[in-house]
């Protein structure tokens, strides 16, 4: 059965770690665009909703080939999940076009580097598994979470995982950490629980390269460095 897919961009635009972090320039076209660019050359989407609040974030969408009928009514603050904001535009879009979805794909803007590749090789691996819910991740590499301390105010550290002590880097099993380049749900779950957390769901593995989130200054300026590593001549 041919499913109708949508994908949500949630983009809100009161930010406030990185002053309108949505549409800053990332070489040479808004970050959003990146992202509206990722799916729409993916060719997986009945549709491409922008989920903004923020009317200028709309316009740049809009000029970039996302659809925007409407701006977010709900979960726009900085408390409200994610997935919230999504469930939200996906019940705006239901009424808005009068019609059913079987899959979302939530993208974040803040995301730039995950291509339409990573999209396609995502939700392919959804539906082959026959999943409900999956949630994109990277492996840890050099920043190994095992040796992870905590600091009081003195600076005296307290290890967090006192079992790794005993044992060789190369022995620890691998751990990941998720990223919000790539989650997929089957709409009618996702309603149910109201989170892509919800019953049974899988991490997916993807490029650390694809991977980076930007929300601190100092991950923009990690961003930048693997785009131009990626796209280097040399």
């Amino acid at each position: 059965m041919i499913k109708k897919t949508i994908a949500i961009i949630p983009a809100r635009g009161g930010s406030k770690r990185i002053p309108q972090k949505n549409i800053l320039d990332f070489f040479g076209l808004p970050m959003i665009a990146w992202t509206i660019k990722a799916a729409i050359d993916s060719k997986m989407f009945d549709r491409i909703l922008v989920s903004t609040d923020d009317e200028s974030i709309a316009n740049i969408s809009r000029e970039h080939g996302a659809e925007v009928p409407f701006l977010r009514e709900t979960a726009a603050d900085d408390y409200s999940h994610v997935s919230s904001a999504t469930i939200a535009a996906l019940r705006q879009a239901e009424s808005h076009w009068d019609e059913k979805y079987d899959v979302v794909v939530q993208l974040m803007a803040n995301c730039p580097i995950r291509d339409s590749e990573d999209i396609k090789s995502s939700l392919n691996n959804f539906v082959d598994k026959e999943l409900n819910f999956q949630i994109s991740c990277f492996e840890y590499g050099w920043m190994n979470p095992w040796w992870a301390v905590a600091l009081d105010e003195n600076n005296q550290p307290r290890r967090l995982f006192d079992e790794a002590d005993a044992k060789r880097s190369q022995d620890l099993e691998k751990l990941f950490c998720p990223t919000g380049a790539i989650w997929v749900a089957q709409v009618s779950e996702l309603f149910k629980a109201g989170s892509f957390y919800g019953p049974g769901h899988v991490f997916e593995s993807m490029r650390w390269t694809s991977a980076v989130d930007i929300d601190e200054v100092d991950d923009l300026e990690m961003a930048k460095a693997v785009y131009m590593m990626l796209n280097s001549k040399v």
